[in-house]
């Protein structure tokens, strides 16, 4: 027999190319023939004999196996196969024989009762550790000679070899051949383990090991590999040999005393082995469900839990991690019971390491919501729920966010948890205010799913509206005070008399129940039988009580109340039943209002949460945006109010320009346009099941019309190209505006809201298809310009938008003369109706707006708009310059005409009717008057450009059609000569025009603009004699409509408009006037550039409209460069710190756009700090520095900040103030200090600030600028220059507080004597 110590061998066998061993055959420098016949004599004796794997021999089978093994990459490619096969049935053979030995009798005799010759057990134990050595080589070869194919894919591969005794024997050359092509060691793995298992399932290894040492020595090596296969990740992909390597281990563990082994094995893996941490959590909960083992898992988890992890280690904490979270998922049970030493981790310094907690956190949190008597683990439950709120406040962003990631898996379950959902919603809204984008955007998915699994459906369905339970909530208080809050003083004379005459004073005691009884009966009754149909849902106790108050019993309620103190033997059954029902019917009162308090608590803070929400629609994060658009669809569909605001706010993303499907965290998110038109047609358009097709449209139009009410211009622009989208993608049905068109023209009497919706909507589809209005022109002339547009104005006005569709919405491209726009006759109805309804009197505000429209369809569509006009404002003249006698100051026929239904809602009872004693004639109407010659006169403007463009198009067309004949060679010199008379031509047309705009337009005593030019300039410039508020704005918002015309009508009343701007009391005029200045630096720069400074005094209006559309126009003018900035930057910079979120936001905005024009923000970086530091400007230091802060992030460039050093430093010269030293202090510490002549630029400039370091706040600030210097400072250089510098610092400090405080004492000292002179002097 063979010596060989089996533990010896196996440990020597971790690096086989240093294995040496007595009777090696080195395979490598034989014959090829020679080896595969030695080994195929070694294969055929094991096939008759498999112990005589234990004979000794020269040589020997055991050394022809073993050699061959080393060798194996020198070694034919056939033969590791045929190897591997002869070693598992020999093995498997060797195994039978052996348990055939130890139990001759059979399977159901006892091993122990069997009396087994030693010397043929010795022979079987030297035989399988033979086979388990040679197992665990060939299992380390197998993976390097497999085939090239090999990398985990071959796990598909299918093809099963089956190995027999009887195959192993000189198989076909064909045969190996094609054995040898197919075999591949991921396919052999099956089998191996198959082995392993059934040796660790039939050998009784007790009894062929006597010794544990021993024994554990055979279960290592022939479990070992087992644990070789597992660490390659490809093989563990394989479910076969996943399956194989688990079977193998648990195996070991249960029967063979493997547990210590396999738990050192389990810590290695995890340490070295990243992918191992799932699979050997699966194994504990196999061995534990399975088998029934836990102590393995249990110290496992005391061995992890004594482990401590550093933040900067990433690998360790993350395997670990992953391991405890699968286990806590698969296993909860163990990890419970060792939940309190694995509590240290909590507070682990690696954050994945808290990651795995709170996942174990939430799977025990579902594993003791899914047990039994749940009421027994409620304070487990509550603690670890203390655990979770208490990681929102974690520094890591990865915690926070899997934390919320846990509790929206926890809200799925059946167990709701009231209590908790409220702490943790508050918890979660906090959690939106986070500075990282991910923490937020798990935030809003965390509030979403608590809205679809809230607790409070079960009574009344799952809406969230607010004001529907605040009812309730009232109503039960109500009814269950009612009940608790009896009086007293009737129940004392009820036991007195019962007490002297039980039956005597029956009828009375009905009757005084009765009296109290009833009518709180009565109540809940009625309100019971209100709310039931309401919500359709009432719990099945109220249907009960509701029964028993309706009962003849209702009248005993109140007498069984004296049940604890009178003798109950001479109370009736029936009041003991009825004692019964009213005291279960407070405690079901009480559980309501408990009920309806935490559910309005809920809806509360989800409606403050949808406050910050809106705010985050406009993050620049995607991710945030798209789950924000989700929340308030959620929202929607339950039923919340605050929906409706972020709905508003969603529908101006149909703006964005992010329309591209993304895939993040291996989902796929869609665009935010995509999502938004999503969320608005899952609302609003999307069929509800159950409806009848004209149901259907009612419901989809109803929703679109709603949609306009209350609507700002904002809303309703972007409503406009939402709906223009989906009608270009089809998505509105023909029947739908079939119906709009019903509503808008419908005969009867429908409130104006209705109306005007429809037509609004009719106007935005008809954006993106023509026809919608060019088929029903004549039913906008009949309703909108007819008896209801005169009736109601906002309708004519939107009828006239729905009318400029006609003329088409084709894109002009720039630099083409075409255009394709359509124009109608003047002689159209259109025309005349338009005409009719500007003409007609009246005295509401809103024609303006409806005349406004009307002039703009006139232009749009109207061949010679100028004729209309010129005869709608002669008609106006005419009528405001009529004899006083003629005039009226009733209101106009336009309000009697209004219908009732239509509502008197929206006519504006105007005081423009009074007029003063002073004014000539109607100062209202004069208003209508001067409105529309400033509006015809921009629109004409408009027109002109038209018109050259038109001339010129047909000047190029004539050219073309001309040089079309010229195309002889001889005519190329005319053709080229025509081109220049062309180019020629367009000038002279450019000029013509200009001329008529600059001259003629206002100028010319044929223009009837320029007759009314010197009367609107009159009305500005008087305005005591003209005091009509409309009036006045009218003739300011004219006056600039005719400055956008001629320069120098323009320059003639610029100082009057700017003089407007600062003394005029109307904040809309003076927001007017403000855009208008805009427009006019549009068509005449340089007069606004000479005068900028003024319009900037916009910025510190004291109304806000004003002082956002300053800012505004500023921004426009600045980025475009049509002003340039002189200095008045700072009070830009001042709106960064505005109150005002719009104004704040777009001051931001401004300069990231500043910031990208060459060197803008730095040219005037220095005026900024002046005008926010020094003067009437300068602004707190808080401001200030949080101001700086902000325009400081955009200094980049590192010769720009050493600049800056040198330029700051010198302001300390120039300045005594301490405030400013401090302001210069902090501007300096902004600056980053990356290279080494910024700190040298600063340590030059000591002797401009060593004096002002006295004051705390600019040394604290120097030594702040020392800090970040040494942060960037490179590491291999020294640090002696800094060291002596800071001791310079420190130095000049002290000295300067010695010399402020010897000064202090000097003009004490002079005050004293100062004091003592006057004393003398008052003595003599």
């Amino acid at each position: 027999m063979i010596e060989f110590s089996l533990q010896e061998e196996s440990q020597q066998l971790t690096d086989p190319s240093t294995y040496n061993f007595d009777d090696e055959i080195d395979f490598s420098n034989m014959d090829g023939n020679e080896v595969t016949s030695m080994i195929e004599d070694a294969i055929v004796s094991l096939a008759s004999a498999s112990d005589s794997v234990t004979t000794p021999g020269n040589p020997s089978i055991f050394s022809v196996f073993r050699s061959a093994l080393k060798h194996a990459e020198s070694l034919p490619p056939n033969t590791i196969p045929k190897i591997l096969d002869s070693i598992i049935s020999s093995m498997a053979s060797e195994l039978e024989a052996t348990v055939r030995d130890l139990n001759p009798s059979g399977a159901n005799a006892s091993y122990d009762s069997v009396d087994v010759d030693q010397a043929t057990m010795n022979t079987h134990k030297a035989a399988l550790e033979l086979y388990a050595f040679l197992l665990l080589w060939v299992v380390g070869v197998g993976e390097k000679v497999s085939g090239v194919e090999d990398d985990g894919a071959a796990a598909a591969t299918k093809g099963k070899r089956t190995t027999t005794k009887g195959s192993k024997a000189g198989p076909s050359s064909k045969t190996v051949k094609k054995k040898t092509t197919a075999w591949q060691w991921v396919d052999q793995i099956p089998s191996v383990l198959a082995l392993i298992t059934k040796i660790l399932t039939t050998l009784p290894s007790n009894r062929v090991w006597t010794t544990t040492a021993e024994r554990d020595g055979f279960i290592g090596v022939i479990t070992r590999p087992a644990y070789q296969i597992a660490e390659s990740e490809a093989f563990m992909k394989v479910e076969k040999v996943k399956t194989g390597v688990y079977k193998v281990i648990c195996v070991a563990v249960k029967g063979h005393g493997h547990g210590f082994a396999f738990q050192i094995s389990l810590l290695q893996s995890l340490q070295y082995f990243e992918h191992l941490s799932e699979p050997m959590a699966e194994i504990l909960d196999i061995l534990d469900k399975e088998f029934d083992v836990s102590g393995v898992g249990d110290e496992i988890l005391r061995e992890i839990s004594q482990k401590t992890f550093s933040a900067v280690d990433t690998k360790g904490p993350r395997t670990y991690g992953r391991f405890l979270m699968h286990l806590g998922e698969l296993c909860p049970k163990i990890v419970l019971k060792q939940m309190s030493l694995l509590l240290d981790h909590v507070d682990s310094e690696a954050y994945p390491m808290r990651i795995a907690m709170v996942e174990i956190i939430g799977n025990l949190i579902k594993y003791l919501a899914g047990a039994d008597q749940i009421e027994k683990r409620e304070k487990k439950i509550n603690s670890l729920f203390d655990m979770l709120t208490e990681r929102y406040l974690d520094v890591s962003s990865f915690v926070r966010v899997k934390v919320m990631q846990v509790l929206s898996r926890v809200w799925d379950l059946p167990q709701k948890f009231p209590k908790q959902r409220l702490i943790l919603t508050e918890k979660t809204i906090s959690a939106l205010h986070d500075k990282t984008p991910s923490v937020r955007r798990a935030a809003i998915a965390l509030l979403t799913k608590s809205i679809v699994t809230h607790p409070y459906g079960l009574m009344h369905g799952g809406e969230l509206r607010h004001a529907e339970w605040e009812v309730r909530y009232e109503e039960v208080t109500k009814e269950l005070d009612k009940l608790e809050n009896r009086p007293v003083d009737e129940a004392g004379p009820l036991r007195e008399e019962e007490d002297d005459e039980e039956e005597g004073s029956e009828e009375e005691d009905e009757s005084d129940d009765e009296s109290l009884v009833k009518e709180p009966g009565i109540t809940k009754s009625s309100s019971k039988g209100k709310k039931t149909p309401k919500h359709h849902k009432a719990p099945s106790e109220d249907d009960g009580e509701a029964a028993e108050n309706s009962s003849p019993v209702k009248r005993k309620q109140k007498k069984p109340r004296k049940s604890e103190q009178v003798n109950l033997h001479a109370v009736s059954q029936q009041q003991v039943l009825v004692a019964e029902m009213e005291g279960t019917q407070i405690v079901h009162l009480r559980l309501r209002k408990r009920y309806y308090a935490e559910a309005l608590d809920f809806i509360r803070w989800l409606d403050q949460g949808s406050e910050t929400l809106g705010e985050l629609l406009g993050s620049t994060h995607k991710t945030e945006v798209l789950e924000a658009m989700e929340f308030f669809r959620v929202s929607y569909e339950y039923g919340m109010e605050s929906a409706q605001m972020g709905l508003k706010k969603m529908l101006h993303l149909v703006w964005s320009k992010d329309n591209a499907a993304t895939s993040e965290d291996g989902k796929e998110l869609k665009g935010i346009r995509a999502k938004l038109l999503e969320c608005y047609r899952s609302i609003y358009f999307d069929p509800v099941p159950d409806l009848e097709p004209r149901q259907q449209v009612n419901r989809i139009t109803k929703n679109m019309i709603e949609l306009t009410f209350d609507a700002t211009v904002a809303e309703l622009t972007s409503l406009e190209e939402m709906l223009r989208t989906m009608m270009e993608d089809g998505q509105i049905h023909n029947d739908v505006i079939k119906r709009l068109w019903q509503v808008y023209s419908a005969d009867k009497e429908i409130p104006r809201a209705q109306r005007r919706g429809a037509i609004i909507v009719l106007g935005m589809i008809s954006a993106a298809r023509r026809e919608v209005v060019k088929d029903r022109v004549e039913v906008l002339i009949k309703t909108g310009l007819g008896k209801r547009g005169k009736a109601d104005l906002v309708l004519a006005k939107f009828t006239c938008i729905a009318l400029q569709r006609l003329s088409g919405t084709v894109k002009k491209v720039k630099g083409s003369l075409d255009d394709k726009s359509v124009r109608l006759s003047m002689d159209s109805p259109v025309f005349s109706k338009l005409q009719e309804i500007m003409e007609a009197t009246g005295r509401s505000q809103d024609w303006f707006g409806m005349a406004e429209q009307a002039i703009n369809t006139i232009y749009l569509l109207g061949e010679q708009p100028d004729v209309i006009c010129d005869t709608v404002i002669k008609r106006l003249a005419a009528r405001v310059f009529e004899t006083p006698s003629n005039k009226t100051t009733s209101e106009g026929a336009l309000e009697t005409e209004g219908m009732e239904v239509d509502g008197a809602a929206d006519a504006t009872p105007s005081n423009s009717a009074q007029t003063d004693s002073d004014d000539m004639c109607d100062a209202f109407l004069l208003s209508q008057l001067v409105f529309v010659v400033g509006h015809v006169a921009i629109k004409h403007l408009v027109y002109l450009e038209l018109v050259e463009r038109e001339m010129k198009r047909r000047k190029d067309v004539a050219a073309k059609e001309k040089g079309a004949n010229t195309s002889s060679p001889a005519q190329s010199k005319d053709g080229e000569e025509l081109d220049q008379v062309a180019g020629n031509a367009e000038d002279e047309i450019g000029d013509l025009i200009a001329s008529v705009r600059e001259d003629e337009m206002m100028f010319s005593p044929n223009s009837l603009l320029a007759t009314f030019g010197p009367m609107i300039t009159h009305i500005c410039l008087n305005p005591p004699m003209f005091k009509h508020q409309v009036l006045r704005t009218s003739a300011a918002l004219s006056l600039s409509k005719l400055m956008c015309i001629s320069s120098k009508f323009c320059e003639e009343n610029l100082l009057l408009l700017l003089r407007m701007l600062e003394t005029s009391r109307d904040p809309n005029i003076r927001s007017n006037i403000v855009i208008a200045l805009g427009d006019i630096a549009v068509c005449f720069s340089t007069l606004i550039d000479e005068n900028s400074d003024r319009l900037y005094k916009g910025l510190s209006d004291r109304d806000l409209t004003v002082k956002k559309n300053t800012l505004m126009v500023l921004t426009h003018l600045i980025l475009n460069g049509m002003v340039k900035v002189k200095g008045q930057l700072g009070e830009m910079a001042k709106c960064l710190e505005d109150e005002d979120r719009r104004v704040s936001d777009l001051a931001k905005l401004f300069f990231t756009e500043l910031s990208t024009k060459d060197n803008a923000i730095y040219n005037n970086i220095q005026d900024v700090i002046s005008h926010l530091s020094v003067g009437p400007h300068a602004v707190d230091e808080e401001i200030f520095q949080s101001t700086m802060k902000y325009i400081f992030n955009f200094i980049e460039k590192e010769k720009q900040a050493e600049n800056l050093v040198e330029k700051l430093c010198q302001r300390f010269r120039d300045t005594t103030d301490e405030k400013q030293w401090r302001n210069i202090a902090f501007c300096l510490s902004l600056l980053p200090y990356k290279s080494e002549r910024s700190l040298k630029k600063l340590i030059e400039a000591l002797p401009f600030y060593q004096d002002k370091l006295r004051e705390e706040t600019v040394y604290n600030r120097f030594t702040e600028i020392l800090q970040k210097a040494r942060t960037n400072k490179s590491a291999n250089k020294p640090d002696n220059e800094m060291k002596e510098f800071e001791k310079i610092l420190t130095d000049f400090k002290e000295q300067g507080q010695e010399d402020q405080a010897l000064e202090k004492r000097v003009e004490i000292k002079k005050a004293v004597a100062k004091r003592r002179a006057v004393r003398k002097a008052a003595r003599k």
